[in-house]
């Protein structure tokens, strides 16, 4: 499994494991669990010339629509 380091905003650095990208509608997110946590992390992913980036989801009702697609996901898996 593929793992990330990722730095949030607080400058704290987490070790991720990469558990998917997926899309919803016509956008690309990942699905990222902490090494340490089982606490599952969803945030837009794209990839520009400096590498993969990824954004907050700040509206409510597309992190809904993201949280269902990743446990459709996860489910058929």
């Amino acid at each position: 499994m593929e793992v990330l380091r990722l730095t949030l905003d607080d400058d704290i650095e987490l070790e991720c494991y990469v558990l998917g990208i997926f899309e919803v509608r016509d956008k690309d997110y990942i699905a990222l669990l902490p090494v340490d946590d089982e606490k599952v992390l969803l945030y837009e992913y794209c990839e520009n010339d400096a590498g993969p980036e990824l954004i907050n989801i700040e509206d409510e009702e597309v992190f809904e629509l993201v949280v269902k697609a990743f446990e459709e996901v996860i489910n058929c898996n």
